[in-house]
């Protein structure tokens, strides 16, 4: 199984020493949000040097308020740093995001991404590109010759999955269960691929997880963790497909033998990383013991 593993703390210091543990219980990758902490990205650069044996990944960076050139530039001056360990996961955030906190239209949003994708690919391979469109007119070049990083975007609805699958390497998904992934993840995404000529997409799937005896006690926890995920329209409509309640519904909490026929049925399902987002509380030390024996 390919797991990756979720950092999300609110200091350099927290991401340092979460990375540090990753790395040395052997997971591949670790995974960090750009929410409203400090700079995923600089995170990176200013901690994943000194940690050589782990990807790391960004789950996601909402694309608003990042000019596509200069997002280029700082992925591949991070990747330069680093050493071709970067994963760039890109998204376009909520509705209630762009407009309540940025104080931007939230237009056309599909267009805005498959439009910055046309931009930021040619930059981070070619490091250069020459693009009109609506959105973006850009003719520019990049003086950074770092290997360009894997792009991922954050897609759940058919014409974001249609965008992911033609211009970047795959999608990462949050609150998407194993029925949702099979039935409607994976063939949009491996469809839009296939006709674009790519190759078979990667289905990043990130869950809640908890081990633990106490299945109730935990589902509780979960539940007042991730209430919020429940309300934001892209998410609930990957639990409605689901026919999930609510977020508990498709985290993934039981013994050591349940958790891990959930994630073998996640894989089967098209997922080709789990990302796995441990459930505060008690059951944390027994799920990360699970995890290692897992990879």
């Amino acid at each position: 199984m390919h797991i990756g593993i979720w950092i999300q703390r609110g200091s350099v210091e927290g991401y340092r020493e979460e990375l540090e543990a990753a790395a040395e219980a052997g997971f591949p990758t670790a995974w960090t949000p750009q929410i409203f902490g400090p700079d995923a990205l600089t995170m990176i650069a200013a901690v994943a040097q000194a940690v050589p044996e782990i990807k790391v990944g960004t789950a996601v960076v909402p694309i608003w308020l990042r000019h596509p050139l200069m997002f280029a530039t700082q992925a591949l001056t991070v990747q330069e740093i680093i050493g071709d360990r970067l994963r760039l996961g890109i998204g376009l955030t909520h509705q209630i995001v762009v407009e309540g906190m940025y104080g931007m239209p939230f237009e056309r949003p599909a267009q805005l991404m498959q439009e910055y994708l046309s931009v930021l690919n040619p930059l981070l391979e070619d490091k250069s590109v020459a693009f009109a469109g609506d959105r973006y007119r850009v003719t520019a070049s990049v003086a950074v010759h770092a290997p360009a990083p894997e792009v991922l975007v954050a897609a759940l609805g058919p014409v974001m999955l249609g965008i992911a699958g033609r211009l970047s390497r795959g999608t990462v998904t949050w609150m998407t269960g194993p029925n949702t992934i099979r039935d409607h993840v994976a063939p949009a995404i491996r469809s839009a691929a296939a006709e674009a000529g790519r190759s078979d997409p990667e289905i990043i799937a990130g869950l809640p997880v908890g081990v633990t005896d106490d299945v109730t006690g935990v589902r509780e926890q979960c539940a007042k963790e991730f209430a919020s995920y429940g309300m934001l329209p892209s998410y609930r409509a990957m639990l409605d497909k689901e026919g999930a309640q609510a977020p508990e519904d498709v985290a993934i909490i039981g013994d050591e033998d349940t958790v891990a026929k959930a994630l073998e049925d996640l894989f089967e399902a098209g997922a080709t990383e789990y990302v796995a987002v441990p459930i505060a509380g008690e059951s944390r030390d027994r799920t990360m013991r699970l995890l290692r024996d897992l990879l």
